[in-house]
């Protein structure tokens, strides 16, 4: 019998561990399963018109005044989208935190705490002095924290996201609260509503869930102050212009503002050394990611002149193994394996003696490139800052 040839380098999605599928299932992959029969398309669809009948009853109630809203007492903006994953919210948050910090106000973040694994409807604080380990608070609320380390921004965790508002207005005294992640969460009342668009998807392959990637129909878009289009960088101008079209007529006057992701270098997660983009250029390396959109990390690291050779790319907020890790260092061949910063908590205790040699976090930011004073506008709205140190007196 012929030897086997060697297997290719190329792209692993994964379930569980490499070349398995485990017992949890992702949604596309139970899709492509389903779309292999007509019953299992015609059950797609039939779940779908459903799925837009509970939100469009959900969103009725709100509307038809049958259900309202709580607002906290101070200015609230939401940053979320009409799809499943991958728009680049966690980046936008951070910017917008940021942006507010810079021009006086005093932010504070509200996050559901997706993958964590403490139960309950608790409020889980992230505070200067104060850090809570990632299974508590979920891991994208604990890069946040580590991102805006010195900031003073505290971030409150709670599926449950009028009392972590509550608990921020009353503990922590912000003048402007950014709902990470809630356009479809109608019970906390806000001010403004920034939804991100993927220039790659932006509607979801035009259905609802589970036959499509839309969390909410466009018509959704009449709740928004700003469409914020991510990874712009990635689609041809054409495209963007078909975009806003589509925007457009879903929402007649929409503000529009475009935004791409900037790699800002790699960081030794072993040495902790800072290395500039230059130190990807030319070399082979390994991707391992559990993020919603594992293609733009991908892209981020072939624009910086690195060469991907493998890449292993498993479910959103999936928490690695050390078996797992086993079976990457068994093929990855002692090439540098580059991961995100969302990544780098889900790795399992012990990983430094598990994967030898370098492994890396490529540290990205999202950067407005069109749109900056609208995206501003939306943030901040007439809100003034009101935490500003009083100017000293003259002395006389």
């Amino acid at each position: 019998m012929p030897a086997r040839p060697p297997r290719r380098p190329g792209v692993r999605r994964l379930r569980k561990s490499p070349g398995r599928e485990g017992p949890r299932m992702t949604l596309e992959a139970r899709r492509a399963r389903m779309r292999e029969s007509l019953l299992g398309r015609a059950s797609l669809t039939v779940l779908s018109w459903l799925y837009g009948a509970g939100v469009a009853l959900r969103n009725g109630a709100y509307s038809a005044g049958l259900r309202r809203a709580r607002h906290a007492g101070c200015r609230t903006v939401c940053i979320g989208n009409i799809t499943t994953g991958g728009t680049g919210k966690t980046p936008a948050v951070l910017l917008a935190a940021q942006t507010l910090k810079k021009k006086g106000f005093k932010p504070a973040i509200l996050s559901r705490g997706y993958g964590r694994k403490a139960g309950g409807r608790d409020v889980q604080a992230l505070r200067d002095g104060r850090s809570p380990s990632w299974e508590e608070v979920g891991d994208e609320p604990w890069m946040m924290h580590r991102a805006l380390k010195g900031l003073d921004i505290p971030i409150l965790v709670s599926p449950d996201r009028v009392a972590a508002a509550e608990t921020a207005v009353r503990f922590c005294g912000p003048d402007i609260l950014l709902l990470d992640d809630g356009f479809g969460h109608r019970r906390l009342g806000r001010d403004a509503d920034i939804v991100l668009l993927n220039a790659l998807d932006p509607f979801g392959g035009g259905r609802l869930l589970p036959a499509g990637n839309l969390r909410e129909p466009k018509s959704a878009l009449a709740r928004a102050a700003l469409a914020l289009v991510t990874h712009a960088d990635q689609v041809q101008p054409e495209r963007l212009a078909e975009i806003r079209a589509a925007i457009e007529a879903a929402r007649p006057g929409l503000p529009v503002a475009e935004s791409v992701h900037k790699a800002e270098g790699v960081y030794g997660l072993k040495d902790e050394v800072r290395h500039s983009l230059r130190w990807l250029k030319g070399r082979k390396v390994c991707a391992l990611s559990a993020i919603g959109s594992p293609t733009s990390f991908e892209a981020e690291l072939r624009k910086a002149g690195a060469e991907v050779v493998q890449a292993w790319r498993y479910p959103d907020h999936h928490p690695y193994t050390a078996d797992e890790m086993r079976s990457i260092e068994s093929v990855r061949a002692g090439l540098p394996l580059v991961t995100t910063f969302k990544d780098f908590p889900r790795l399992p205790k012990g990983w430094e003696a598990l994967l030898s040699g370098e492994v890396l976090a490529l540290g990205i930011r999202l950067e407005v490139v069109r749109g900056k004073a609208k995206w501003e506008e939306a943030l901040c709205g007439e809100a003034v800052p009101v935490h500003e140190e009083p100017p000293e007196e003259e002395e006389t």
